[in-house]
């Protein structure tokens, strides 16, 4: 097990998600960010069932980093409940793990 996370957040818009990830990179809370298009959304807001087309966001960073950018995200989002989910990087080249922690420190 690493230090080191993937946060996925979806945004609503390719100018959204090109505004946050370039932040993110730029405060050196991610060490990179992937804008993944053509990601179609279905689930449950408000009582009702929506759908919509976002674009994902694959932000590679540490564990030490995700209160600094949750709030970050947050505060550069337009959701109201923005998706911040982290995963942990179990095992990676190790090369690249380190890429990642001097990109952010």
């Amino acid at each position: 097990m690493t230090d080191k996370i993937v946060v996925l957040v979806t945004c609503s818009s390719a100018e959204e998600a090109s505004r946050i990830a370039h932040a993110l990179v730029e405060r050196r809370l991610a060490a990179c960010v992937n804008i993944v298009d053509g990601v179609q959304s279905v689930y449950r807001w408000k009582g009702a069932v929506e759908e919509a087309a976002e674009r994902l966001l694959l932000v590679k960073t540490a564990r030490s980093h995700f209160e600094a950018l949750q709030s970050a995200i947050r505060e550069l989002h337009s959701y109201d409940v923005p998706e911040i989910v982290a995963l942990p990087i179990v095992e990676g080249l190790e090369a690249y793990l380190g890429w990642i922690g001097t990109s952010i420190s």
